[in-house]
């Protein structure tokens, strides 16, 4: 996958790290000299030029790009970057970093945004599922709100200990997609057991959030 990277912070080079280490191909944009720092991240195409200018980012080929991310630390120039990479040059995939919780709103498919990641919600986010057993932790937000990815911990004494995944019924937006048990990931089967302890992962729109905590017993 080819990606750019608005922004060359702490945040878009620890974005850009992370994907040269899954092999994708990592193209950081950055407007000021001082943040262009290209033996940060020796594996990424580095290019000192303004994402809010369309023939910067034609110059730079955004319209190749499979993903562009947004990680500025300005929510303006996040929204204008988003807008241009879905609007002008047909991004299949835009991710904007918010950086004022109070500016979440804007961070829509109107200004292009695929996903809006807003730091402080996720990490109270990781805080709640850290303290959370048997409740549900909303973690991220996708699609602009038309579902979630939320997170319910089963506690040690739950009465699903030992019955299969397809004794659980979920209504009909939510769907389980992971299982987190120690160390293992398991995408469930139907005749598959639950234990105690287990972190469920489930995708659902925000409405039936509240049928997933009664299907299980909470």
């Amino acid at each position: 996958m080819r990606v750019a990277i608005a922004g060359a912070g702490a945040v878009g080079r620890s974005i850009a790290a992370e994907l040269v280490g899954g092999d994708h191909q990592v193209m950081l944009i950055e407007r000021e000299a001082t943040q262009f720092e290209p033996h940060t991240v020796e594996q990424a195409e580095w290019v000192l030029a303004d994402a809010c200018e369309l023939a910067s980012l034609e110059d730079a080929g955004v319209q190749l790009c499979d993903c562009v991310i947004a990680a500025t630390g300005d929510d303006k120039v996040n929204l204008v970057v988003s807008l241009l990479a879905k609007t002008v040059f047909a991004v299949k995939r835009v991710v904007a970093r918010v950086n004022d919780p109070s500016n979440e709103w804007l961070f829509t498919s109107a200004w292009g945004v695929d996903v809006a990641v807003s730091t402080p919600r996720v990490l109270a986010a990781m805080v709640e599922e850290a303290v959370s057993v048997g409740g549900l932790v909303q973690l991220l937000t996708l699609r602009q709100g038309q579902a979630n990815l939320v997170e319910m911990t089963l506690p040690d004494d739950t009465p699903w200990a030992g019955r299969p995944v397809r004794d659980v019924k979920l209504p009909r937006d939510a769907a389980l997609v992971t299982i987190l048990r120690g160390g293992r990931v398991i995408v469930p089967q139907p005749d598959d057991p639950l234990e105690g302890g287990d972190e469920l992962l489930f995708v659902a729109s925000a409405q039936v959030e509240g049928e997933i905590r009664k299907a299980l017993g909470h």
